[in-house]
């Protein structure tokens, strides 16, 4: 599947008023990859997946998943796409198992794959016990359950990681990295935590105020720049440069490395 596009995005964009947050964006991603969507807070990170999720209308431009027009085929896209929010609700009287028998309902799933699923995320041996007695990783792993019950080709895991600790971020980091493995899923991991996507993700795009600034592997960009290959030296310069200052001689859109740093896949 490598060299399948999954989701492609061309100048899009949103506006709340007067205000942009996310300003033509064009990029594209292909099957199988783990994809991180990098920036600070309200870098317009969250309203790019709701707009691919055709949960938001762009202002402006378009997208394509999975070859649909989210807006047109909703129903369509959100059958083939899973999405972990950042904050995932719970029943908190209801089980791992019912959860995902709910869920599995709810999307007209015949034979839900229940157990495998469970077994998957590390919760089969607590898939009966009520979710409010979990630890936040089990919650969040249950989260993740939900977002593959519907066994989708593309998901989308937004801050996957948040509020877990060290054991519960490495366990969910183990969970994403065999997915596209042992699942044939393409993961778009939104997050800021630098060094959780830079163990992941094989290519990256660094987002700030709703702009693309840089797009491709840690590797690639930090060629582009003659910086050492490390994704937070790629991220800080991207980000400095963007705001004018200067980092080794060069500011973004003057001279060497101007424009946004590009790697493979735009």
């Amino acid at each position: 599947m490598s060299g399948v596009r999954v989701l492609e995005t061309f100048g899009l964009s949103k506006a709340y008023g007067r205000e942009r947050v996310v300003k033509d964006l064009s990029f594209s991603i292909e099957a199988g990859e783990i994809f991180g969507l990098l920036g600070p807070n309200g870098a317009g990170k969250t309203t790019t997946l709701l707009m691919l999720l055709g949960l938001s209308e762009p202002s402006a431009g378009y997208c394509r998943v999975l070859g649909l027009d989210p807006l047109k085929k909703p129903l369509e896209v959100k059958s083939q796409v899973g999405y972990m929010a950042e904050n995932m609700g719970i029943f908190p009287d209801l089980t791992a198992r019912e959860h995902l028998k709910f869920l599995a309902d709810l999307n007209g799933l015949k034979k839900p794959a229940l157990d495998e699923c469970l077994e998957l995320v590390g919760l089969l041996g607590a898939a009966d016990k009520k979710a409010g007695t979990y630890s936040r990783g089990m919650r969040q792993r249950l989260g993740l359950a939900e977002t593959l019950i519907k066994e989708p080709k593309l998901a989308f895991l937004d801050e996957p990681t948040l509020g877990l600790d060290p054991d519960g971020i490495a366990t969910m980091l183990e969970l994403i990295e065999r997915l596209p493995r042992e699942k044939g899923l393409t993961i778009v991991l939104s997050s800021h935590l630098l060094h959780l996507v830079e163990r992941v993700a094989g290519k990256v795009a660094i987002l700030n105020q709703g702009r693309l600034l840089a797009l491709g592997s840690v590797g690639e960009l930090a060629a582009l720049s003659g910086l050492s290959p490390d994704l937070e030296t790629v991220y800080r310069h991207y980000l400095k440069a963007d705001l004018g200052e200067e980092i080794d001689g060069l500011v973004l859109g003057q001279g060497p490395g101007s424009g946004p740093g590009v790697g493979a896949g735009l």
